[in-house]
């Protein structure tokens, strides 16, 4: 009996072990598959943080803008000479010469054409606009001076902003002298205050060589391939010729000049390539030498003695120097009250010139700049202007496309879900509708836009760029997402309402109107607000039907030519100024805030209404 049990026993612990392993098996790998969940939402918020994050780092200094805080005299000769106060009259007066006038008093040694050119420069097309509003809304300002704000250009802007370039600021620790020497000035410090700008001069030198060098190994590898190749094709047409086939010969011959054209590209490249690394070996070969700051080159700038000089050979000790700026004297300055600023980025690769840049900070010095919030940005329509542009009329004109979109949509597609979800019969008609109205939700929405400009526009003869298409097109893009949601929400709602609605005698149609319909109608807000979104976000559909035009005016009705945000965002991101990156991503930030705006409704809705069986 002993000898039976014992494999019995033995049997049973080898089952309970395995069935134990089992589970332990079961459970690691319930654990691994919890951990890639954390893992992969863990790597979805990395993400979102990131992309979020560069939105608003680039996108944010969109929303402020500097101006100059001019104190202007209304000169009554200048912008009403008739003194009639004509409201026509006042608002094409010349605004720009009086501002114009102002700046060039606050620097009178800009005497040159092309210095006052570049004075000008600083302001924005638009920067008399704020002037001209002022004089328009109260006449009586006239002959007296008014504190206006003149907005700067866009470069200007960027520059103040920190974007042009970057600044190392370090105060003069010896005694500076200031020597004239003809139009230049000879600037001697009585230490090396000149060591570290020198050093990062010689360095910036040393990195130019280096990428030079790797160019140019890189262009003298190619133009050796090329070569290679231009051999074989000269090889190719002495067979042609030798075989006296005319048609081998003019391929060839096509060819070999083809690859000599791009040969003598690469040579020509490789020469210059060459000559700037001989040069720049040259240029560093006496490390302790003074170094001759050309636009190439980081510029420095010395303030000092009420002037601003810009140094053109640069010493330890010791500069030559023209002013930007004419000091008050030319004596000397003593330690810490004297600046000496590095620009980083060379003047060739930045669009604010040093004469430039010493307006702008000498401006700021003296209270004139100010930075506040670009109102216009919300304000104004778009513009060629990067300070001018602004989203006002995107925005309406997305607001027209999705009422028109809201005012379609939303009552055909919930009476399609009624009819389709209460009554339509069962049979392969309402089948087929049902799969069409599934495959039109998974439909690209360009497809929608092709429709739409075949359609709407060339055979119904609608206004190009008009919301009234827009949301038309917008309206057959969210109509299957709204019936599909719809239709789902009645679902939900228990047969058991209907059928004691019909047990007090209530018709079918009155049981779903007055008691299903009210019931499901937080599902159906739900989903009309998610598809609005997604109209909202929508771009293709509407460059189709020409909404992608070039328009600066607000639109005033649904017929009026108009954009919409997303397309606003595309025209943007495709242009070549610097600024305007920042008004793509402020765009997008106002897109997504309102895109959020109408989700967390969608959200809200649905837990205040929600009801479970």
């Amino acid at each position: 009996m002993t000898d039976i049990a014992a494999p019995r026993n033995a049997a049973l612990a080898r089952k309970l072990q395995s069935d134990a392993a089992m589970i332990r098996r079961r459970y690691a790998a319930e654990r691994r598959f919890k951990s890639y969940g954390v893992i992969a939402i863990a790597l979805t918020a990395v993400f979102l943080v990131v992309l979020f994050a560069d939105i608003l780092r680039k996108g944010i200094p969109a929303f402020t803008e500097h101006t100059l805080g001019l104190s202007l005299m209304a000169d009554q000769a200048a912008l009403d000479p008739q003194g009639a106060r004509d409201l026509k009259a006042l608002l094409s007066a010349d605004y720009d010469s009086l501002i114009r006038d102002k700046l060039r008093e606050l620097f009178p040694g800009a005497t040159s054409r092309a210095d006052r050119k570049a004075l000008n420069g600083l302001l924005s097309s638009g920067a008399a606009d704020d002037f001209r509003s002022m004089i328009a809304s109260d006449p009586s300002l006239i002959g007296t001076e008014v504190q206006v704000p003149v907005l700067l250009s866009d470069d200007a802007d960027q520059f103040l902003k920190g974007y042009q370039t970057g600044i190392v600021r370090t105060s003069g620790a010896g005694t500076l002298t200031i020597t004239p020497d003809g139009d230049n000035f000879l600037l001697a410090s009585s230490t090396r205050d000149f060591a570290a700008a020198l050093q990062r001069a010689k360095r910036f030198v040393t990195e130019e060589l280096t990428r030079s060098r790797k160019e140019y190994e890189r262009i003298a590898a190619a133009a050796a391939g090329k070569a290679d190749e231009l051999k074989l094709a000269e090889t190719r047409l002495e067979t042609a010729t030798q075989a006296n086939d005319a048609t081998a010969i003019a391929q060839a011959t096509t060819e070999r000049d083809s690859i000599k054209a791009e040969l003598d590209g690469l040579l020509s490249n490789e020469a210059t390539l060459k000559a700037k690394v001989e040069a720049l070996q040259a240029r560093l070969a006496e490390s302790d030498s003074a170094e001759t700051l050309d636009p190439g080159l980081p510029s420095v700038i010395i303030w000092a003695d009420g002037g601003a000089f810009k140094v053109t050979e640069l010493d330890e000790q010791s500069a030559r120097a023209v002013a930007l700026i004419p000091p008050k004297g030319t004596a000397s300055a003593a330690p810490g009250s004297w600046t000496l600023e590095q620009l980083t980025t060379p003047e060739a690769n930045r669009r604010v010139s040093d004469q430039e840049a010493v307006w702008l900070q000498s401006l700021e010095t003296q209270g004139l700049v100010h930075s506040g919030i670009a109102w216009r940005f919300f304000t104004s329509g778009d513009s060629r202007e990067p300070e001018l542009a602004g989203i006002r009329g995107a925005l309406v004109g997305s607001i027209l496309t999705l009422l028109v979109t809201l005012i379609l949509c939303l009552p055909i597609g919930v009476a399609a879900a009624i009819y389709l979800e209460e009554f339509a019969p069962k049979n392969r008609l309402t089948h087929i509708i049902e799969v069409n109205i599934n495959n039109l939700a998974a439909v690209p929405s360009i497809v929608f836009g092709l429709l739409g400009l075949a359609m709407f526009l060339n055979f119904f003869g609608l206004p190009r760029s008009a919301p009234l298409v827009g949301g038309l097109v917008l309206a057959l893009l969210v109509l299957p997402t709204i019936i599909i949601a719809s239709r789902a929400a009645l679902k939900a709602v228990p047969p058991s309402i209907k059928e004691a609605a019909l047990g007090v005698g209530a018709s079918k149609q009155q049981a779903i109107f007055h008691h299903i319909l009210p019931l499901a109608m937080p599902g159906i807000m739900t989903g009309t607000i998610i598809g609005m979104a997604h109209a909202l976000g929508e771009t293709a559909p509407l460059l189709m039907i020409g909404m992608v035009a070039f328009i600066v005016d607000i639109p005033g009705g649904i017929t009026d030519a108009a954009t919409a945000l997303p397309v606003q965002i595309y025209l943007w991101s495709d242009l070549p100024e610097v600024a305007f990156q920042a008004k793509t991503a402020a765009a997008i930030i106002v897109l997504l805030v309102f895109l959020f705006v109408m989700n967390a409704a969608a959200i809200v809705l649905r837990k205040r209404f929600e009801r479970r069986w």
